[in-house]
């Protein structure tokens, strides 16, 4: 286990210096007491400014867990509102082919939901009150049997997906949250959901007359389950069609929380999918990450953010500023060239190994509000400015989400201005560029009447 600070819970790095066993933390200024293995940590101070080191257990808490395991779970809508039974079958095919190993299973959803698990034992149905009860939901999702893998029962499933029919209502919610518990038997483990997204049914329903609003309560179901899926290891993937009325702000939220994605498809473009939805590219399950640098008392000099499940594509971003007492010329943050920032992961790996990784770095700072395009990650800034505006709009904040893209617009007119006068724009700058152009575009168009709209939906 890493040595780590009694007030802030940082660990000792390269950053960190020792006097006579005496570490004073270079976040919180704390005195902390370190035996002689301490010092061999510091060793890397002599060799440089950055530091990764990795941290297992001696013993596992939990059992060892053969990948194999994980599921991948169809939740697919067959009201009358879509049908892409067609497309499974083809996604279906194709997991064959690519992990004949996987566990695979169907849930589909109208009326009713029914759960036919890996298509080899009688289904299951849930139907009129039962839709509404979630805690009997879950333990029938939990205990149903657990499906073999697609090679021994694809044909079974073919069988089961050709036999639906399109009808009735959309009970998405308890749909949704079946798969999910199913699939938490298996920390990894993935649901794909294909709807239109208009549940009118049961938990999570947002169906609504001209007069009335969505129920207070649909919001907080997806939440809800979103969180119930992170604490299981499960990913869900949403696959709506164009041009539907999907309400994506809600069933949207699982894919976000969770770690999967959502899009938007056209029929011929479902399985294709579907399949990259299904790919095995969980990295880990259960991750926290902890940000840690200097001058930051109220929060004990950290950012935690509970992250859940990582994907191979999975990008995160922070922000910070300087607070304005720190401002002042005289005060000794503004006289240091450099500032420590020290990055905590802890997390699971896919065999349900415990980790804690720790990055430690010293990275420069100015004062000058001139930068020059050189010394920025054009990249980074993209991700970010596309997550904090994304993620701001979701909440019906758009007029905040219109000022955060026209302080990015100023800032890349400085580095347009600088590039011109410097040196020729790269490539990444100039894809940064042409984003920023989209985007301050869409808010534009933005209307009063549209943001209206937006701030309810999200009451």
């Amino acid at each position: 286990s890493p040595v780590i600070c009694g007030k802030c819970s940082a660990a000792l790095s390269c950053l960190s210096t020792m006097q006579t066993n005496l570490w004073v933390c270079e976040f919180c200024g704390c005195e902390n007491s370190v035996n002689d293995g301490g010092a061999r940590v510091c060793v890397g101070q002599r060799a440089g400014v950055h530091s990764d080191e990795l941290y297992l257990p001696n013993q596992s808490e939990d059992d060892y867990q053969n990948l194999e395991d994980t599921l991948v779970v169809f939740c697919v809508d067959i009201s009358g509102s879509m049908s892409v039974t067609t497309e499974v079958c083809r996604a279906l095919t194709s997991l064959l082919q690519q992990s004949p190993r996987r566990r695979v299973a169907l849930v589909t959803f109208s009326d009713d939901v029914v759960i036919y698990g890996d298509g080899t034992s009688t289904p299951l149905t849930l139907r009129d009150f039962a839709l509404v009860d979630s805690d009997h939901i879950w333990q029938q999702g939990m205990s149903y049997k657990i499906p073999h893998c697609i090679a021994e029962t694809y044909h079974q499933l073919i069988q089961r997906v050709k036999e639906l029919r399109e009808h009735g209502a959309t009970s998405l919610g308890p749909a949704a949250l079946a798969s999910v518990a199913m699939a938490s038997r298996y920390s990894g483990s993935k649901v794909i959901l294909c709807t239109d997204g208009r549940a009118n049914i049961g938990l999570g329903e947002m169906e609504q007359t001209p007069s009335l609003s969505p129920s207070p309560q649909t919001p907080y179901f997806y939440r809800e389950l979103a969180q119930k899926a992170v604490e299981s290891g499960v990913i869900i993937s949403v696959m709506t069609f164009e041009g539907t009325d999907c309400r994506l702000a809600d069933v949207g939220r699982l894919a976000d929380t969770t770690g999967g994605r959502v899009n938007m498809v056209s029929i011929g473009t479902v399985a294709t999918e579907i399949q990259s939805a299904s790919m095995d590219n969980v990295l880990a399950t259960g991750v926290k990450a902890t940000l840690y640098f200097p001058y930051e008392d109220e929060n004990n000099h950290k950012l935690v953010r509970e992250i859940g499940n990582v994907t191979k594509d999975l990008e995160i971003t922070f922000q910070f500023a300087v607070k304005p007492q720190y401002m002042d010329g005289k005060t000794i943050f503004l006289q240091k060239v450099t500032l420590p920032f020290q990055l905590q992961l802890t997390f699971k790996t896919r065999d349900q190994e415990k980790v804690t990784r720790v990055i430690t770095e010293q990275r420069p700072v100015t004062t000058s509000s001139r930068i020059s395009a050189g010394s920025l990650n054009m990249a980074v800034l993209g991700v970010h400015c596309a997550q904090l505006c994304a993620s701001l709009t979701m909440e019906g904040r758009v007029q905040e989400a219109q000022r955060q893209l026209r302080a990015q617009q100023e800032l890349l007119d400085q580095i347009r201005y600088d590039c011109l006068t410097y040196k020729p724009i790269n490539q990444e700058e100039s894809v940064y560029g042409n984003w920023m152009d989209t985007m301050t575009t869409i808010c534009d168009d933005i209307t009063p009447e549209s943001q209206v709209i937006i701030h309810l939906i999200y009451q």
